[in-house]
């Protein structure tokens, strides 16, 4: 294969990954907005309930657990309709810009021989055995 074909290989490989990525990103997005559905609505149910026995038995402990579900519903809803995966990709991209030595393997990146290596252990070990 000459550099030409080779170049056109890695770039169809690269969209295909590139595609693979935004349909699981589309997955996500589709899960959350559907979790909200159900969430919202047990949200909206719960909200009422204790709301309606706080006041029934004029106790305010029964709000409590409003506090933490809306904590829920508020993250659920940005990653489905508000802005939290801009807010996430800009924080990625600046991780990568400016704390590259915290995204760095465990004794550094895998090489051919590395994996070889651990191959050939592997199959020594299963041939003991």
């Amino acid at each position: 294969m000459d550099t030409e074909a080779w170049d056109h290989l890695l770039e169809r490989q690269l969209t295909m990954q590139n595609e693979m990525r935004e349909r699981q990103m589309a997955m996500q997005i589709a899960w959350s907005r559907e979790f909200l559905k159900y969430f919202g609505t047990f949200y909206g149910i719960a909200a009422i309930s204790l709301t309606t026995g706080a006041i029934k038995r004029k106790n305010p402990a029964f709000l409590f657990p409003i506090i933490p579900l809306g904590f829920v519903f508020t993250y659920q809803y940005d990653l489905g309709y508000g802005t939290l995966l801009q807010r996430m990709k800009g924080e990625a991209e600046n991780i990568l810009e400016t704390e590259k030595s915290k995204l760095q393997l465990p004794k550094g990146m895998i090489t051919f021989e590395s994996l070889e290596k651990a191959r050939r252990e592997q199959s020594k070990f299963f041939i003991d055995k």
